[in-house]
């Protein structure tokens, strides 16, 4: 009898973990949707037109230890050097008390973006911390809650000086001292909106010249410490604007920004306890006088009150989000880094000013050693005062670099040599940096034989206190910081406590095994301008997942360098700008964008220098065809694309979608589709075949990458052939085509080190795998709308009445019938232990509802349940049995501090906190009562109150 090969397969299947609903499951909800197989319901959904006729040409699926055993294999390709390669990049040491219980921790990284902000008051503190230590060390009045990277943080203070600019002036100054990767994205950004960059020397800069606005590094890429105070006086004179990227850490010794006549400061909080990461993700920092507040860009955390009178924190001046402001957006920033900037904050949190201090004063000493020493071997160094960079003049500079590396060792190099050090560089470091210079053999002195390092000169010298707050001074020890990350953890709802059903965000499972190479060191310790060499590991990683993902999207090339949704929209509206230039056709500046859209896109757009031109939807939510082949026709000569999303925003496969795709492209555009939605498509259809030129992914839905609060995020795009010459380049590593479009992230793969977490996901889950999500997502999604439209009417459906992998609940009768506001609902739904669905987005006073295949149908069930309860609730009201004003939906949500004391509502304590059976097992409490939106726009606070406030 032959052995079968098949009982030697492994019996874990990850599949089987990843969705929510087991086969028995599936059967029953197929049953109540009138449906036998999930191929059924494929055929009932998705236009048959554009449905996949055979598998994916995937790698089998492999078990969880299968996968991590090869990816081990592939990162030790990486090798760990010491880098010394600066550039606004330093190695730090995260405290294992943060590692382990903020980036290793589901209560953290799974948390949504803090629109609902009652259940999220753990992270909205970490933020107010990270944008008092920003205003702070800057000596600014107003910090946001993070951006993207340094690059895209200069880039935006540019569009932000220019549209703040009354001089009519249309050129941007760049100090030649900048990052490289810097001043890239910077010229990037600039293109399109018709901007002049002028990179030169600040000390000689003629002020003749018409600028808006400049940009300055501090200390400067080569370490110099310059005294700017006399151009920013200049600067100040003539009403330009000055942005300063300055490095944080120095901020603790160095003059801050703010004090020398700066009126915006960018950079990197990485040093702050955050790895690597060949590049990210790093929570980047903008900062600017309080006069400009309503014009910074992205998110920012305010100080407001809630219904008790108690003090409650919020997303402050949410005007300025883009899907209201659109095309007349001047960002498409629609996200942070949040679970990074956490990370940075509890970094200061944990060290107070004195060890942060501390930290400066001892990597300065280093540097002053090291240079020291170097002069005792009579080599040539730039003259000081020196933070932690020193620029070295040697007469064979490639000799010394093969001496570095021979001793895994990376050295900047260039005209000259580069040598940066940081939180992690012993005094043994030192002596084999001197003898790489000394030629490789020993040195003649000890540091014992050295004199004391000279301080920093006065001219300099930070004298301001900075970080006072009691916050920055109570967390010392690791047991306080733990209880307090704790604390802060408590307070806010994540993919721990159960399902958050937002439509168009996909908050899927993200697995542990896939979270788990995060931090390996091979991915963690790696410079993102280390030499392509010692990076094999990464290339390799980087290779298949492009790979991988143009088979998914049926794409012929990807680039992983966009770190963001956003950003991906930009990157592809500028490859498609790029395309139409290189035919000679410049003139090509229309861009056709559903109103239906998410708001990003329009903003997008006018980044990317295109002009708007909306079109209509139809009753049924889809794109209106006749009004498409109209705007078409009408600007056939100067029509640039069209933006899509498909499944569209409205949850429905429209079945013209390739009709729409060749009305496009028989006028002369590219179709440009929005990958929100993508986690509809993987392994039925592929936008690539349907008729899309560019498709960006977010790999922070579609691919289990965790939403950490609001960010990382990452957002490649996939392309045609014919765009594939226009992917973006890169400054520091040779990366694309000489056609293609610059930088638009400061490092060349964006946040590398979370790539390995989509990698693991398709790699664990396979063709059937990845398919059989799709479908269960979809499945899911029906299954929602059904058991809700008796009660809720359903807003769009496709043919035959059904939704794509999210449905959309009609809540505006409510308010007719009861008062009832949808956030009313929403707040509700938080006594029920849920986080509310999406709410009045893609339609006003409605709420989307997105499952995800991950999800089981016992949670299905209890979120119905919920929603069931609440209808019941509203029925009260309609009927006179319940107060239309005194109710339980106009009071939550219902905190523990408001059942105490008195009771005077017409409903019971019980039936405010306890109103399902599952809240009497496991019940999440808001920290706060309903919060007060306009009192804290009207007053707004965005760093941390004194003590006096909370007594």
């Amino acid at each position: 009898m032959r052995l079968d090969p098949t009982l030697l397969d492994h019996p874990d299947h990850f599949v089987r973990r990843h969705i929510g609903p087991d086969s028995q499951a599936i059967q029953a909800m197929l049953g109540s949707l009138g449906l036998s197989s999930l191929e059924e319901l494929m055929a009932a959904t998705v236009p048959a037109g554009i449905r996949l006729q055979t598998p994916l040409d995937l790698p089998a699926a492999r078990t969880e230890y299968q996968t991590l055993a090869q990816l081990k294999d592939i990162a030790s390709k990486n090798q760990i050097f010491r880098s010394y390669l600066g550039m606004g990049y330093a190695d730090c040491i995260t405290p294992p008390v943060i590692q382990r219980n903020i980036l290793e921790n589901p209560g953290w990284y799974t948390q949504y973006t803090p629109y609902q902000a009652e259940i999220s008051q753990g992270r909205l503190e970490a933020l107010l911390n990270f944008q008092t230590m920003v205003a702070d060390l800057t000596g600014l009045e107003i910090a946001n809650a993070s951006l993207l990277d340094e690059a895209t943080a200069a880039a935006e203070a540019m569009t932000m000086s220019y549209g703040l600019s009354k001089q009519g002036a249309r050129a941007f100054f760049v100090s030649a001292q900048c990052h490289p990767q810097t001043i890239a994205v910077v010229q990037t950004r600039a293109i399109p909106l018709g901007l002049e960059v002028i990179v030169g020397d600040h000390q000689i800069f003629d002020f003749s010249q018409p600028v808006f606005g400049a940009l300055l590094q501090y200390p400067a890429t080569d370490g110099t410490i310059y005294d700017y105070r006399a151009f920013t006086a200049q600067c100040q004179a003539q009403g330009i604007l000055v942005t300063v990227a300055a490095d944080l850490l120095s901020l603790t010794l160095l003059t801050p920004p703010g004090e020398f006549g700066a009126d915006i400061a960018v950079g990197n909080t990485q040093r702050f306890g955050v790895p690597l990461g060949y590049g990210g993700p790093h929570a980047a920092y903008f900062a600017t006088k309080d006069a400009y507040k309503r014009q910074i860009p992205g998110r920012i955390v305010g100080v407001s009150k809630d219904v008790h009178g108690r003090p409650a924190l919020r997303l402050a001046l949410q005007t300025r989000e883009q899907h209201i402001r659109r095309d007349k957006a001047t960002s498409n920033i629609c996200t942070a880094q949040v679970l990074l900037a956490v990370i940075a904050s509890m970094y200061a949190v944990y060290h107070g000013p004195t060890g942060l201090k501390q930290i400066a004063e001892r990597v300065q000493r280093l540097t002053t050693l090291l240079a020291m020493g170097l002069q005792k071997l009579d080599v040539t160094i730039a003259p000081g005062p020196y933070f932690d960079t020193l620029q070295v003049q040697v007469e064979n500079p490639a000799a010394i670099l093969a001496l570095a590396r021979a001793r895994g060792v990376n050295l900047r190099s260039g005209p000259t040599l580069g040598i940066s050090l940081d939180e992690t560089t012993e005094p043994s470091d030192l002596r084999t940096l001197w003898e790489i210079f000394n030629q490789g053999g020993p040195v003649p002195f000890t540091l014992a034989d050295l004199s004391d390092p000279p301080s920093l000169p006065e001219s300099c010298r930070r004298t301001s206190p900075y970080l006072t707050h009691p916050v920055f001074h109570r967390y010392h020890s690791e047991h306080e910081l733990l209880r307090y990350l704790h604390r802060l953890q408590a307070r806010d709802l994540s993919l721990t406590h159960g399902m958050i059903p937002l439509g168009s965000c996909t908050m899927k499972l993200n697995a542990t095994a896939e979270m788990i190479p995060v931090t390996w060191p091979e991915f963690g310790k790696i410079h993102p301008f280390a030499p392509v060499e010692q990076t094999r590991g990464y290339q390799v990683l980087f290779a298949q997942l492009a790979t991988w993902l143009a088979e998914i999207t049926g794409f012929a090339g990807v680039s992983l360098q966009p770190n963001a949704g956003s950003q991906g929209e930009y990157t592809g509206l500028l490859v498609i700008r790029a395309y139409h230039q290189a035919r000679g056709e410049q003139h090509r500046q229309i861009c056709l964008i559903p109103q239906s859209a998410h708001g990003t896109n329009p903003a997008s757009a006018v980044m990317a220098g295109l002009k708007v031109v909306p079109v209509a939807c139809d009753p049924e939510g889809n794109i209106d065809l006749a009004d498409l082949k109209a705007k078409a026709h009408t600007h056939q000569a100067d029509l640039a694309a069209l933006m899509v999303t498909y499944p569209s925003t409205h949850g429905v496969f429209e079945t013209a979608i390739q009709d729409i795709c060749e009305v496009v492209h028989a006028h002369g555009g590219q179709v440009y589709m929005d990958g929100a939605n993508m986690n509809a498509q993987v392994g039925v259809c592929r936008p690539g075949d349907f008729g899309a030129d560019v498709c960006h992914l977010n790999l922070h839905k579609t691919f289990c990458i965790p939403h950490g609060g609001g960010g990382p995020g990452m957002g490649p795009i996939g392309v045609a052939r014919h765009l594939v010459p226009f992917l973006p380049q890169h400054p520091v590593v040779d990366l694309g085509n000489p056609q293609g479009i610059g930088a638009v992230a400061a490092a060349p793969w964006g946040s590398a080190s979370i790539l390995p977490i989509s990698w693991v996901y398709i790699a664990l889950m396979g063709a059937a795998g990845l398919t059989e999500a799709t479908q269960v997502a979809i499945l899911n999604a029906n299954y929602i709308a059904r058991c809700l439209s008796p009660h809720y009417p359903v807003l769009y459906q496709g043919p035959g009445g059904w939704v794509a992998h999210e449905c959309i609940l009609d809540l505006r009768p409510l308010k007719l019938s009861a008062g009832i506001e949808v956030d009313d609902i929403a707040k509700r739904l938080m006594d029920y232990g849920f986080h509310a669905p999406t709410v009045s987005w893609p339609v006003a006073g409605t709420m989307m509802v997105e499952p995800t295949e991950s999800e089981s149908k016992a949670e299905l069930d209890r979120f119905c349940e919920a929603m069931i309860a609440i209808r019941a609730e509203v029925r009260a009201i309609e009927t006179g049995a319940m107060d239309r004003l005194n109710n339980p939906l106009k009071h939550a949500p219902h905190t523990a501090h408001s059942l105490m004391g008195d009771w005077d509502r017409p409903y019971t304590r019980a039936q405010a906190a306890y109103p399902a059976p599952w809240t009497h097992e496991q019940k999440f409490w808001p920290s706060v009562g309903r919060i007060d939106n306009v009192y804290g726009d009207r007053n707004l606070v965005c760093s941390c109150l004194g003590m006096e406030e909370y007594s």
